[in-house]
C-alpha cells in the first residue's frame, strides 16, 4: 500500500466522485476545487493513473478524463447518502483525517431517518444529464400515475433537498410540463445523446421566487408566539422567507404549517400560519387543506 498524505487522499476522492458522478474529471476541475496550480493538478491525476490504471481513461473530445467500464472506486466513497450532501454544501471532499475523534469537542447527532436515495449508478447518470443538459430515459415509480408505464423522458436541471428527501426538478416529455421527481423512486436511469429542449430558464416556477410570510398561530397563547417570532427572527409579528414557487409546498411541509383555512390543527403541532395564503396557495395547492 502506497504512503499517500491525507490532503493528497482528498483531492484523489475528489477525482473519482467527479469521474463517477458526472462523467469526466478534468485538470481544471482539480486545480480549482483545491485551488492549486495546473501543473499540480495534473501531478494529482498521474498519480490517481498510476494508483488505479484500470479506472480512467483521456478522452481528447471533452480534455478530461472518463471512467471505464470496470470502473471501481479506490478512495472514495461514491454512496448518494455520502455525495449529496457534499453537491448540496458545495463540498470537495467529505471526511477528515479524524475518525471518531471530535475535534471540537462538540456532540453533534441527527435524527436515524431511512435512507431514501436510489443506487448510486442510477444517481450518477441524472447528474450527468444535469450537467451535460442532456434528455434521461428513466423507469420511475409515480405514486399518482400508477396506471402508466414506468418509463419516461425526462430533462433534469436541478436537485432539491426538501430537509425529508431529495428530489430532481426536470421536463417531462410526456406531461409537457416541469415537475418535481422523488429520487428514490427512480429504479433505472440511461443518459440519452440528446440534447435537452427545455432548460432551467423555461421553468417559470423554478425562476420565480415569492415572499411566503407567516405568523404564529392564533390559538397559541401571548408568550408562546412571542417566542416563536424570537425563533424565526420575525418581525412585526411576520416571518417572511423568499421561497422559489416551485418549493413553497415543501417549506410549508418543512416547518409544519397550519394550512387550513380555519387553523383548525394542533397549534402545538402546527406553530405557524400563512398570511399571504391568496398568493401562494396556486403554487402549492396540495399542501394546503
Amino acid at each position: 500500500m502506497v504512503d499517500i498524505k491525507w490532503a493528497t487522499q482528498q483531492r484523489l476522492q475528489y477525482i473519482e466522485i467527479m469521474a463517477f458522478y458526472t462523467g469526466v474529471v478534468t485538470r481544471s476541475d482539480v486545480a480549482r476545487a483545491f485551488d492549486i496550480s495546473d501543473a499540480a493538478a495534473t501531478k494529482d491525476l498521474k498519480l490517481y493513473g498510476q494508483l488505479a490504471p484500470d479506472n480512467l481513461i483521456y478522452k481528447h473530445g471533452v480534455f478530461g478524463f472518463v471512467p471505464t467500464e470496470g470502473f471501481k472506486a479506490q478512495y472514495a466513497d461514491l454512496s448518494p447518502a455520502v455525495v449529496l450532501p457534499m453537491i448540496a454544501a458545495n463540498l470537495a471532499v467529505a471526511q477528515g483525517p479524524y475518525g471518531e475523534e471530535q475535534i471540537y469537542s462538540i456532540t453533534v447527532d441527527s435524527l436515524p431517518l431511512p435512507n431514501r436515495l436510489p443506487d448510486a449508478a442510477v444517481l450518477a447518470q441524472i447528474v450527468r444529464a444535469i450537467r451535460n443538459q442532456k434528455k434521461l430515459r428513466v423507469v420511475y415509480h409515480s405514486l399518482s400515475d400508477s396506471e402508466k408505464s414506468p418509463e419516461r423522458i425526462i430533462e433534469p436541471h436541478s436537485l432539491v433537498n426538501t430537509g425529508l428527501r431529495w428530489h430532481v426538478r426536470a421536463y417531462n416529455n410526456d406531461t409537457y410540463d416541469f415537475r418535481d421527481f422523488v429520487l428514490s423512486r427512480f429504479v433505472e436511469a440511461d443518459l440519452l445523446n440528446e440534447v435537452a429542449e427545455s432548460n432551467v430558464e423555461y421553468d417559470d416556477d423554478w425562476v420565480d421566487v415569492v415572499t411566503l410570510q407567516l405568523t404564529p398561530h392564533p390559538k397559541l397563547d401571548t408568550k408562546k408566539r412571542i417566542s416563536l417570532l424570537i425563533d424565526y427572527h420575525g418581525e412585526e409579528g411576520v416571518i417572511e422567507l423568499n421561497v422559489r414557487r416551485a418549493l413553497i409546498g415543501y417549506a410549508l411541509q418543512r416547518l409544519s404549517v397550519d394550512t387550513t383555512s380555519d387553523h383548525s390543527m394542533n397549534p402545538n403541532a402546527y406553530q405557524l400560519i400563512v398570511m399571504n395564503r391568496d398568493e401562494i396557495e396556486p403554487f402549492a395547492g396540495w399542501a394546503f387543506h
